[in-house]
This record gives structure tokens, C-alpha cells and sequence, in this order.
């Protein structure tokens, strides 16, 4: 590929399973999965390992289908301390050979080595084979590298061959192997968008390249073009600098509780202890939201979903709890269990923007920065004492969890 771009897609195999295998290397060829503590709740598969996937256990099932595929089945508990760690070694492995890496969550990365590759091997493959090499013998862990001329392209090729394999896709062989490829497997199809296609007499990605631009634009909006265009070859976006702060675009949390959530008191107490900290990273930020979503699971799985838009933009844990509570009740109801919760601020804005203030009366503008000097004393107590060193009555004393609620960045 001598004058295309030369990027690479490194995902980690199996990654949460891999770094726990570490530490039970007598594990290393038996059926393992990381999974939450049955005992919180958080009964369902996180990740599983190669001996583990022969038995179809998939991520995101709950332990008790998981184990009726694989009795044998070992289960080992999450530390995502050690994946952030491992994860932040793996890319300053990738930082030796570019400085443009974009990590896609916390087991991938896209590297472009347009520019770097020569400096280290003969052939953009035989670099990716040596880092293959590297981040084994460096870290215990394997990764999939798929080199491509670009993003859309390496990303399938790493999902090619697993584990631990580099794939090459060029302009000369990618219609031979890219469009065979299900639909599903390229980024961005999801179930619906495949059920879309497939009404189109879509299935494959050499379909979804001969599908009509106008066509799919009309089934599915402006991402259709964008699909066509991924499956012809045709992305052209760019691998972020590594020094680059992404665009973050919501900021949210969410909690599986210790038991289910019945009456307004364990609502309340759940809500806004998930609000008390997205407000906590919005100020982090120095962000403003001018929406929130709530979701809501309940105890047969079942998930229901709510978003209304604020008054005005807000970091205030208040404000965000208040209007989560009330789509809550206005949507569900305060009398039904509820199995999880997900707080989340939309429509982030710097706050620069100006806001339409009533001449008659400041009272609400009042009683806002009374409540943002309030918080803004509690982050600076958390920051000095630890998060734990000051909360509301109902979050400390509780038994739903709320202590499990994580607090870094996701």
C-alpha cells in the first residue's frame, strides 16, 4: 500500500479474561469468564476466554445461561483497576512507534503508522507482527492487529482472526475478504440497522456497497450514505493525536443495586446518588447539561428509557436528580421494583452560551449559586478526604449499594 495511509487496528484478545489469567496461569487452557458478584447483583458475563467462547457463553448473559451451557464454568471477579493499568501500559507500547492513537474503549486502539512504519520493519505486516510479539513478551497479553488503508477496514481486520493474528487488508484483496463479511460486523451496525438492511435484501458488506445511496438515506437517515461509503472503502477519517482530549459528549452512571429499588425513599436515595456524581465529573469538566436521560432496568431485564430537556444548563447534582426523579415517575411510577438505574447529562455546552434571565425575578439565579457553592465545597471535602467523606443521610445509611457506585471516568 505505498500510497495509502497505513493504519493499524490492535485490539486486546479477550481482554478482561486475559489480564485476570495472569494472576491463574493453571487456568490458562479450562472455560473462564470475569463476571460481577452474584451476591451485588451483578450477575452477568463480563468477559470469557477462548476455551470459554467454545461454549458459546457470551458477554452480557447472566451467569445462571452461561453456566447451563458450560457447567464447568469458572468464574473469576472483576478489577478494573488492573485493566485501566494494563491498558494504559499497552498504549505507551503503541506511543514507541506513532504518536496518532485513537483508543476505541479500553482494550482497542487505531494507530496510523503512515508515516512511522519505515522506521522499524520492512513491511507495515511485519510491524504489526513484531508489536504483536512485544506486547506479548512485555505484558502476558496477546492482541489482534488488522493493517488496513483505513479505520473502517482495520477494524474488521483484526475481528478477522483471533487470537492474537495480523491481518492485512489492501485495496487489491479487500473485496475478496471484506465483502463476504456479514453486515453486522462492521462498526456501527447494530441489530436494528442490520434488521433495517436485511429488509433491503442486505446482508452481506458486498451488498451493502452496491445498495443505492439515495436508498438507504431513505431507510436510514444520514448514516446510511455513511455505511455505503465504510463498505466501498471510502472512510477517510482521521486517527486522533494521542494528545488530543476527546469531545466528551454526555457524562453518565449507572448502578446495578444490592436489592431492588421499591418506594419513592429507595428511588430517591438511588437517583440522587447517581446524579451527586455525573454532577461531580460535569464540574470536572467544567461542562454544563441541558438534558437528562434516565434509564431504568427492571427485575425481569426489561429496560425503559426517558430524556427530557432542563430549564436551563446545569451542573448541579440537584437539578439533575429533581428532573430524573420526575421522569421517573411520570414514566414508570414509584410503586414498581427497580433492578438498575442509569443517570445521564445530554447536550453538554462549555456554559458559554447566553440564556434568556427574567428582569422581574433573580430568586431561582439566588438560590443556584447558593447550591453550586454547596457542591462545589462537597467536591473539594471528596477531593481532600476521599469520596466517601461526605454524603447525604439516605446514601450513607442504606442497603442498596450506593457505595459501589464507580466514580471514574468512563
Amino acid at each position: 500500500m505505498p500510497d495509502d495511509r497505513i493504519i493499524f487496528h490492535c485490539d486486546c484478545n479477550s481482554f478482561f479474561a486475559s489480564v485476570e489469567l495472569l494472576s491463574h496461569p493453571e487456568l490458562r487452557d479450562k472455560p473462564v469468564a470475569v463476571c460481577g458478584d452474584p451476591d451485588s447483583r451483578h450477575g452477568i458475563i463480563l468477559a470469557k476466554n477462548e476455551a470459554a467462547k467454545k461454549f458459546k457463553v457470551q458477554t452480557a448473559e447472566t451467569i445462571y445461561s452461561a453456566k447451563r451451557k458450560c457447567p464447568d464454568l469458572i468464574l473469576l471477579p472483576s478489577h478494573h483497576d488492573k485493566y485501566r493499568e494494563y491498558s494504559r501500559r499497552v498504549n505507551a507500547i503503541y506511543a514507541q512507534y506513532t504518536d496518532l492513537i485513537e483508543p476505541f474503549g479500553i482494550d482497542e486502539s487505531w494507530l496510523d503508522v503512515t508515516h512511522t512504519w519505515r522506521l522499524f520493519a520492512k513491511s507495515a505486516p511485519e510491524l504489526a507482527d513484531n508489536l504483536r510479539e512485544q506486547i506479548k513478551r512485555e505484558t502476558g497479553l496477546t492482541i489482534s492487529v488488522g493493517v488496513s488503508f483505513n479505520k473502517v477496514f482495520a477494524k474488521l481486520g483484526s475481528d478477522y482472526k483471533k487470537p492474537d493474528a495480523t491481518t492485512l487488508i489492501t485495496r487489491e484483496n479487500f473485496k475478496q475478504l471484506v465483502w463476504r463479511m456479514n453486515v453486522g460486523e462492521m462498526l456501527y451496525v447494530g441489530k436494528n440497522v442490520q434488521q433495517t438492511l436485511a429488509g433491503l435484501g442486505v446482508k452481506n458488506l458486498g451488498q451493502l456497497a452496491a445498495l443505492d445511496v439515495k436508498t438507504a438515506q431513505d431507510a436510514m437517515g444520514k448514516l446510511g450514505p455513511e455505511l455505503v461509503k465504510y463498505a466501498r472503502g471510502d472512510d477517510d477519517s482521521a486517527v486522533r493525536n494521542v494528545n488530543d482530549v476527546p469531545e466528551v459528549k454526555s457524562v453518565g452512571n449507572g448502578l446495578t443495586f444490592k436489592r431492588n429499588l421499591i418506594g419513592a425513599d429507595d428511588i430517591r436515595a438511588g437517583i440522587f446518588a447517581l446524579a451527586d456524581e455525573v454532577a461531580s465529573r460535569l464540574r470536572r469538566h467544567a461542562l454544563y447539561a441541558n438534558a437528562v436521560q434516565v434509564m431504568i432496568k427492571t427485575p425481569e431485564f426489561k429496560s425503559i428509557s426517558r430524556q427530557q430537556q432542563l430549564d436551563a444548563p446545569t451542573f448541579l447534582a440537584k437539578e439533575i436528580g429533581d428532573l430524573a426523579y420526575r421522569l421517573v415517575c411520570a414514566n414508570y411510577g414509584l410503586d414498581k421494583p427497580i433492578r438498575m438505574l442509569t443517570v445521564t447529562a445530554l447536550n453538554l455546552t462549555d456554559g458559554s452560551e447566553a440564556q434568556q434571565l427574567s428582569f422581574f425575578d433573580d430568586a431561582p439565579k439566588k438560590a443556584n449559586k447558593k447550591r453550586e457553592s454547596l457542591e462545589k465545597s462537597l467536591d473539594a471535602i471528596r477531593a481532600k478526604y476521599g469520596k466517601h467523606s461526605i454524603a447525604q443521610a439516605n446514601v450513607i445509611k442504606n442497603d442498596i449499594g450506593l457505595s459501589d457506585i464507580e466514580t471514574d471516568e468512563k
